[in-house]
């Protein structure tokens, strides 16, 4: 039952998260949730999001921004380790709450902007700083939504060039992550199988994904990251919703 729920779960977030530019981890979350304690999540979690980017980069190759990339990998890794650490000795329970509203705050301005220009105008050298922060959030809580999609889309990229690019700077985030956790003795070995089918289950999720995302418009597709980040800002607070009653 576990091995199917998992695998389902797995091949609908890599399919959603192909048309939405990311967010698998926002489906997988409560159904990991079902199974397993919330410290052993995020090390399972980042094995599973590792394998399908490491797919979904391979199926874009071509895509791939690499000005942004430079710049994105020294920031993601500090972050990841540093994100890693903080979470092997501290957790965070108010930080997905504000992440949520975050989410929902730039999504809306994007979705309903009050002029023609960009909500925030993003330049290469950014990728460096707000790759730190999320690899470094990240870390802490397992994830952190399609916070970075608003960068993507600001920047410049839509379609396969976003999920290209983006799937690239996951698979930095969630090898220094790995790499951290076991450094610091959060990874738990016995739990890794959890991850390998949530990495297998992205296989016929994200070559679905790719069909349908080819016949979509840039237009569409906008909306439809737009969409899923003001969702996920929401879910994210429900979640939290002990914490402000």
């Amino acid at each position: 039952m576990i091995i199917v729920t998992l695998m389902l779960a797995g091949s609908l977030a890599w399919f959603f998260s192909t048309l939405a530019g990311g967010g698998s981890p926002l489906i997988l979350l409560p159904v990991l949730g079902w199974f397993l304690d919330a410290a052993v999540i995020p090390p399972v979690l980042t094995t599973g999001m590792l394998i399908g980017n490491v797919q979904r980069m391979g199926m874009y190759w071509r895509a791939i921004d690499w000005p942004s990339t430079v710049w994105y990998l020294p920031g993601a890794i500090m972050g990841s380790t540093l994100g890693a650490f903080v979470f092997a000795h501290l957790q965070f329970k108010w930080l997905p709450l504000v992440l949520g509203i975050f989410l929902v705050f730039s999504s809306l301005k994007q979705l309903f902007p009050q002029e023609e220009n960009p909500f925030f105008e993003i330049k290469t050298w950014y990728f460096m700083p707000s790759g730190f922060i999320y690899a470094f959030l990240s870390g802490l809580v397992g994830s952190t939504g399609p916070m970075m999609n608003l960068f993507y889309i600001n920047y410049g990229l839509v379609k396969e060039p976003m999920v290209a690019t983006k799937s690239v700077h996951m698979v930095v985030v969630h090898v220094a992550k790995l790499i951290a956790y076991a450094a610091f003795g959060v990874l738990h070995l016995p739990f890794l199988g959890y991850g390998l089918l949530l990495g297998l289950a992205a296989w016929p999720g994200n070559w679905l994904g790719q069909k349908v995302l080819e016949k979509m418009s840039p237009q569409q597709f906008k909306q439809a990251v737009m969409l899923f980040v003001s969702m996920s800002g929401l879910l994210m607070i429900w979640r939290e919703r002990g914490i402000i009653f």
